[in-house]
């Protein structure tokens, strides 16, 4: 048999990305189609550690199964050159990957700088005259969208913006993480259209396809009961006794309307707020908390790891994501809410922002974003306000639609769409 290749260009573990993960879960379903090569080509630890991105502690993040090669290259160029060094070196590892006969399909998570970088690559490797047998998709995070080619839009800057649309329908199979993202992409589109008199937004309708993040269910579903007790007694934390909020500490994710919420929700007063995570607001976070009536019994973890996650989710009285619409970053799925879902337990408390529907439809309670009154009032019937027969029915039903975001069903589909594209 013909070996196979499959090349993710992401930003992975340990970043605390939904996508790190999302990338993790397609290289493992791929060994079970076919591929007995995967690689995922991210960047170097030290570049991570100086970036600002929050981070998982280092020994907290699972290991990769056999068959899977991590690759991190190192810059390229002296300090003369003061951007484009570490770009240079992904570039060079890809161009060493693409030219050696082997079929390959190059899957790029963000459309910059990854795609920009796989898109690079395959223009060097052509021009070397060598074997390249090479498919390309592209994936549309939202991110990618919001911070660069709505910003470019938004300064004028609009080269910028045609250059990362022309860079993403250049790749054989587009992709976008959810309908709210292809929506973002065209209407972003449409504007530079508007400027430049290009035809993008056309290109996107009818290039751009859905396909919503991998997501490993099996991580989440039988949970030993013996290992959630020791998860939950190492943190000095009790099954029903904290509301949950694990994700990034960043403004968009709606934290700080938690707080004021869980400080405010009389139902609430003999519960914990426990908040894990990383990011930007971190320590503005730990101010605010530290100001409210609740400020002993709102706790911080920023060391929570792949093995944990599960079970602080499946044992908390609620969890909560209010997550808002900011200018930098708009919730384009909610992977960690689809993630809870799978791990079962006490319902969930969202908003309406961005694609969130698209990942959790009708089984969470709906709150209106930055509306901590409403909040509290959620975290009030959740935490005291529900029957076993209707906390059954919420986790029923939330975890039935989760299962269809598990990584072999994603993969699968994946696949069948770049087939149906490679033969049209």
């Amino acid at each position: 048999m013909t070996p196979r290749r499959l090349v993710i260009v992401v930003r992975a573990d340990p970043v605390i990305c939904g996508h790190s993960g999302e990338a993790r879960n397609l290289a493992e379903v791929a060994l079970t189609r076919g591929f007995d090569d995967v690689r995922i080509v991210t960047w170097p630890l030290d570049l991570l550690e100086a970036s600002g991105l929050p981070l998982k502690p280092l020994d907290t993040v699972l290991p990769y199964s056999p068959g899977i090669t991590v690759e991190r290259p190192g810059p390229i160029g002296g300090y003369k050159i003061p951007d484009g060094r570490y770009t240079a070196g992904l570039v060079g590892r890809l161009v060493e990957l693409f030219t050696d006969g082997t079929p390959t399909v190059a899957l790029s998570l963000y459309l910059h700088p990854h795609t920009t970088v796989v898109a690079e690559a395959m223009r060097v490797a052509r021009a070397t005259g060598l074997p390249v047998n090479v498919t390309t998709i592209a994936e549309a995070v939202g991110s990618d969208v919001t911070e660069l080619v709505r910003s470019a839009a938004e300064t004028g800057q609009y080269g910028a913006a045609a250059s990362l649309l022309a860079t993403y329908l250049e790749q054989d199979l587009c992709l976008a993480v959810s309908q709210y993202t292809k929506d973002m992409i065209v209407e972003s589109a449409a504007e530079v259209d508007a400027a430049l008199g290009t035809s993008f937004a056309a290109q996107c309708v009818h290039r751009v396809g859905i396909s919503y993040p991998a997501i490993d269910s099996s991580a989440y579903l039988d949970l030993d009961e013996e290992h959630t007790r020791e998860v939950l007694e190492a943190r000095g934390l009790e099954r029903g006794g904290y509301v949950l909020y694990l994700s990034r500490l960043a403004r968009a994710k709606g934290v700080d309307d938690l707080i004021r919420a869980f400080a405010s929700a009389e139902g609430c007063q003999d519960l914990t707020l426990v908040i894990a995570g990383r990011g930007p607001q971190e320590q503005e976070l730990r101010e605010l908390a530290a100001g409210t009536d609740a400020a002993d019994r709102i706790r911080f973890f920023n060391d929570v790891g792949d093995d944990e996650k599960p079970h602080l989710m499946t044992a908390c009285a609620a969890y909560a994501l209010p997550s808002r619409p900011e200018p930098e970053f708009t919730e384009t799925f909610g992977i960690a809410l689809v993630e809870k879902a799978l791990a079962g337990g006490a319902p969930t408390i969202t908003c309406d922002t961005g694609g969130i529907l698209e990942a959790i439809g009708d089984t969470a309670v709906i709150v209106p974003h930055a509306d901590p009154s409403a909040l509290a009032t959620a975290l009030n019937v959740c935490t005291r306000g529900l029957d076993e027969a209707e906390a059954e029915w919420w986790r029923d039903r939330a975890r039935e639609r989760a299962m269809r975001f598990d990584r072999v069903a994603v993969f699968d589909r994946l696949f069948e769409s770049l087939d149906a594209r490679v033969r049209a």
